[in-house]
C-alpha cells in the first residue's frame, strides 16, 4: 500500500477547498488516507479535521527548509503530489527520500487556471476522470449541537454572509449588502451568520449596528473550527468571492459568490453549489484580476439571483 504526501503551496483557504477533490481522488486511487503538507493560513488542519481521506496535516513552514525535510523524512512516504511548479517544494520532497514525486511543470504558473490545472494534473497522473466538486466532512454530533445552540431550524432561512474579502476591490459595498438583506428579510424569516475575523470588525460593526443587526450572529471571535459546524447547519451563503464562500460550497450550502476582481472561470465553476455574479459588461471568461468591477455589480441582479437561490 502506497503512503502519499500531498503538498499544497497556495496560502488561501479557498485554494485549499478547491484542491480537496484532488486529495480525495488520490486517496481513493491508492486506497489509503494521505498526509497533507500545507501552510497554516489555509486552515487545513481545521478544515480537514474529520476528512476520512486525510490521515494528518503537517504545517508547511515557508522558511523552514531543513525542518520541513526532517518532518517529512521520518514518515517514509513513497509518493508526493505537489500542487505547485515550485522547485523548492520539489527539492524538499526529493531530499526527504521520496522516490516518486509528481509536480507541475517548473515555471508554468503564469496564466494557469487554478482549478483546471489541478484537475488535469490529477487526472493525468492517476489516469482517471475526476469530479472537481469538493466536499468538506464534519461531525454530525457537532453540527446538531451547533443547531441547538444557535437555534438553527427549518423555520428560518439560515444564511452565512461574508462582507469581507482579501482586499477592498473584491468587496461589494457594505451598504448594498445591508439593503439586500433588508429586502430579503421582508420576503423570508432569516437568521444571518456574519463570516469574518478580527480584521473585518469594522464591516461586522456596520452590519450589527444596522436595521438587520438583530437577525445576525458574528463569527469574528470564533476560530474556523468553531464556525464549521454552524455553517454545516445552514443552507445558504451570500457574499463576496472569499474562503468563506468556498467553505460553504464545500459543506453543501447553496452559495452565491460575487466576483468583481477575481476570475470566476478559475474559482467559481468547479462546484455545482456555486452561483456566480459578475460585473455588468463582463463574462465569466473576461472577469479576472484587475477587473475592479465592484461598482458594476447590479443590485437588482444580486437581489433577483439571491431570491432565486433561496427559493
Amino acid at each position: 500500500m502506497s503512503k502519499a504526501l500531498v503538498i499544497i503551496k497556495s496560502m488561501g483557504i479557498g485554494d485549499l477547498v478547491i484542491l480537496i477533490s484532488n486529495i480525495h481522488a488520490i486517496s481513493r486511487s491508492i486506497n489509503s488516507p494521505v498526509v497533507v503538507l500545507a501552510q497554516k493560513s489555509t486552515r487545513a488542519g481545521e478544515i480537514l479535521k474529520y476528512d476520512p481521506h486525510v490521515e494528518e496535516v503537517i504545517d508547511l513552514d515557508k522558511k523552514g527548509f531543513l525542518n520541513t525535510i526532517e518532518k517529512i523524512k521520518i514518515r517514509k512516504f513513497d509518493q508526493s503530489y505537489i500542487y505547485s511548479d515550485s522547485i523548492r517544494l520539489y527539492l524538499i520532497s526529493k531530499l526527504s527520500g521520496i522516490k516518486q514525486n509528481f509536480h507541475y511543470k517548473f515555471f508554468s504558473k503564469k496564466g494557469k487556471n487554478f482549478f483546471k490545472a489541478a484537475k488535469i494534473f490529477t487526472e493525468q497522473i492517476l489516469n482517471i476522470e475526476m469530479n472537481p466538486q469538493s466536499k468538506i466532512y464534519w461531525d454530525d454530533n457537532e453540527v446538531n449541537l451547533a443547531k441547538k445552540k444557535f437555534n438553527i431550524t427549518e423555520k428560518t432561512t439560515n444564511i452565512v454572509f461574508a462582507p469581507s474579502a482579501s482586499g477592498p476591490t473584491k468587496r461589494w459595498d457594505i451598504n448594498n449588502y445591508i439593503s439586500l438583506f433588508e429586502k430579503i428579510i421582508k420576503e423570508k424569516k432569516c437568521k444571518l451568520f456574519i463570516a469574518g475575523g478580527i480584521n473585518d470588525q469594522f464591516l461586522i460593526d456596520r452590519v450589527m449596528n444596522s436595521s438587520i443587526g438583530k437577525e445576525c450572529v458574528s463569527f469574528s471571535n470564533m476560530t474556523i473550527e468553531e464556525t464549521l459546524p454552524i455553517i454545516a447547519g445552514c443552507q445558504y451563503y451570500i457574499g463576496n468571492d472569499t474562503g468563506w464562500g468556498h467553505i460553504c460550497a464545500g459543506l453543501n450550502l447553496k452559495s452565491l459568490l460575487l466576483f468583481m476582481d477575481s476570475p470566476p472561470i478559475a474559482y467559481g465553476i468547479y462546484s455545482k453549489n456555486i452561483t456566480v455574479i459578475i460585473p455588468e459588461g463582463e463574462t465569466i471568461e473576461s472577469c479576472g484580476h484587475n477587473t475592479k468591477g465592484k461598482d458594476k455589480i447590479s443590485f437588482d441582479n444580486v437581489l433577483n439571483t439571491a431570491l432565486s437561490v433561496l427559493h
